[in-house]
């Protein structure tokens, strides 16, 4: 019977740790399991995650693909059955953030006809397709074109000194 004077760990659990650089007779002095020379028996000897002793290392070898813009615009796509299954009278891109009705970070918001509209709704949206505006408005509602925010455009440097010349 198991009784907790009795519980013992299996055997090859647990091992008494190394203890290095204690005498030759220990097996583990002088070099302390290091080895005799080179970069990992000196104090410090460290290479940094990736290092593969000077050959060229995999992060280096394999080709690099694509490209993330770091200013791409996002818009939010909303079908008109997505908005009839919100139940709300209006529709903006400020609201439906507010509302935590879409999730993540949203520049614009673009309304496609997909799907059916029954009850008459205020839309403010960037984009509205042809469909959907015909049918927002035949459900008896309103459709609002936000004009699409203006980012900052970068002057070139030929700009820059044209601008300069003048002043």
């Amino acid at each position: 019977m198991l009784q907790l004077n009795t519980i013992k760990a299996h055997p090859g659990a647990t091992t008494t740790r190394k203890r290095l650089g204690r005498g030759q007779g220990s097996g583990l002095g002088a070099t302390a399991g290091k080895g005799d020379k080179g970069q990992l028996a000196r104090s410090g000897g460290v290479a940094r995650p990736g290092f593969e002793g000077g050959q060229m290392p995999l992060y280096r070898r394999i080709p690099k693909r694509g490209f993330k813009n770091p200013s791409r615009r996002t818009a939010a796509i909303l079908n008109l059955g997505d908005i009839d299954r919100l139940g709300v009278k209006e529709v903006s891109l400020e609201a439906l953030v507010a509302g935590n009705l879409i999730k993540g970070r949203y520049d614009r918001l673009t309304v496609l006809g997909n799907g059916a509209l029954k009850s008459a709704v205020t839309v403010k949206a960037h984009r509205v397709s042809a469909s959907a505006k015909e049918a927002i408005e035949k459900a008896g509602g309103k459709v609002e074109l936000v004009p699409i925010p203006e980012g900052k455009k970068r002057q070139r440097n030929r700009d820059k000194k044209q601008a300069q010349a003048k002043k």
